[in-house]
């Protein structure tokens, strides 16, 4: 088991909303997955990702219970999943994940983001083929036979496995697989009783490009604005 390279992708910047954005985002995620699985968790691996990212946040049970209230009714919105694409100051790729109702809006505010915060936005396929999308698994490592585990969950679809760490600081033991491969290592982990931190899909790049402290900061603050956006699920990059 090694050491897994992860690429910056929070900012230097507190954020005056962080709490209430990561909410809402689950909220998204809740909505997208019970209109694609239905409202049950037991038949529907998408909304039990989400219900672990919830728990891993703190997001009230109220909440989430009013999230699939939403979702399961008439009057649900209907978020589409877009991905955009551009490039931060000094060539940084960037890969946007959005969860909209309104694509004519969203892509007007990010390619305004991305024009205040000297980037460019790109067109389809300008930037994505330097990322690979995958699930990734965040562990807490207590308690955990670690090559056990990990010579278990090679036989369903586990390609990495290393250590990283929280945004505190903590240390958290991290799982990548194939993205075809996300709900048979899902699968897995649930059959050991393990409950992991979070569950993902990533764009991991291929090939992180280190920078300056004052060149990377302009950066982060591009990445900063835009996952500010009420539209933005996820912001991905190649700054190491």
């Amino acid at each position: 088991m090694g050491r897994i390279f992860e690429t910056r992708k929070t900012t230097m910047f507190a954020r005056w909303n962080k709490m209430a954005k990561i909410f809402t985002r689950i909220s998204k995620d809740i909505a997208i997955a019970v209109k694609a699985g239905g409202p049950s968790p037991d038949n529907n691996p998408a909304l039990r990702r989400a219900f672990q990212n919830a728990r891993a946040a703190n997001m009230p049970k109220d909440k989430v219970e009013a999230a699939i209230k939403r979702a399961s009714g008439q009057d649900a919105k209907d978020y589409e999943v877009v991905l955009y694409e551009g490039f931060a100051p000094h060539g940084i790729a960037v890969l946007v994940e959005t969860a909209t109702d309104n694509v004519v809006r969203t892509v007007a505010n990010i390619r305004m983001h991305f024009k205040d915060w000297g980037g460019n936005m790109g067109n389809s396929g300008s930037v994505a083929y330097m990322f690979q999308r995958m699930g990734v698994f965040r562990l807490a490592p207590e308690g955990l036979d670690l090559e056990a585990l990990e010579l278990e969950l090679i036989d369903h679809g586990l390609q990495e496995m290393g250590e990283g760490t929280g945004e505190k600081g903590e240390k958290q033991i991290i799982i990548r697989c194939a993205f075809n491969d996300f709900g048979q290592l899902q699968a897995a982990i649930e059959a050991k009783g393990i409950h992991p931190i979070s569950s993902e899909s990533e764009y991991i790049a291929q090939t992180p490009i280190e920078l300056p402290e004052d060149k990377a900061k302009e950066v982060l603050e591009l990445v900063d604005a835009l996952e500010q956006d009420e539209d933005v699920q996820r912001v991905f990059h190649n700054l190491a």
